[in-house]
């Protein structure tokens, strides 16, 4: 039931709804935690949706979390760009390529419009931009894979991490013991 719920939801894992992403607005919504207007980008039929599925009488957006908007994706100005990663690092899908200290852009076919790349840009040269076509965004289940596939690898990283350091403290202890 929880994951037919997630699949409802837009999966551009923004938080506006007050939670971490999509999956952990749907548990709340099912343990009764969270109401089903929570989400802006969800739009009137996806709470209809969402209603439905859940045997409810929809309601209107819940103003408290934002408004309803066009389907955008975020543009990066590429001359005023610094290359400090701050926005690859906020973006939930992966939809940012760029290295440390050298420009960045934005593969518009994967961004989900979910404004986190805004805030931690320290030269505020992200801004958003209205799709001409709406039907051109990523559909909810790509997005969703992509979400998931970056959890996977942030993931690995930090277990990677956490074993390089087994073995250096193992390799320092080992030293110490000669």
């Amino acid at each position: 039931m929880l994951e037919a719920l997630n699949n409802l939801l837009p999966q551009t894992q923004c938080g506006q709804c007050g939670f971490k992403g999509c999956r952990p607005y749907a548990q709340a919504m099912l343990e009764g935690q969270a109401d089903i207007n929570q989400c802006p980008p969800s739009g009137n039929v996806g709470i209809e949706k969402i209603a439905q599925f859940l045997g409810v009488s929809p309601k209107a957006l819940n103003p408290q979390f934002g408004e309803h908007k066009p389907k955008s994706v975020a543009f990066i100005d590429e001359n005023a760009c610094i290359g400090c990663v701050k926005c690859i690092a906020a973006c939930p899908v992966d939809a940012i390529v760029g290295a440390a200290k050298f420009m960045h852009t934005i593969i518009a076919s994967e961004c989900t419009g979910c404004e986190l790349c805004i805030a931690p840009c320290p030269v505020d040269c992200i801004a958003m931009q209205v799709l001409d076509n709406p039907h051109s965004a990523p559909s909810p289940l790509h997005a969703k894979q992509r979400y998931e596939s970056r959890q996977q690898r942030k993931e690995n990283e930090a277990a990677e991490k956490i074993e390089r350091l087994r073995k250096q403290k193992a390799r320092l202890a080992a030293m110490q013991n000669v």
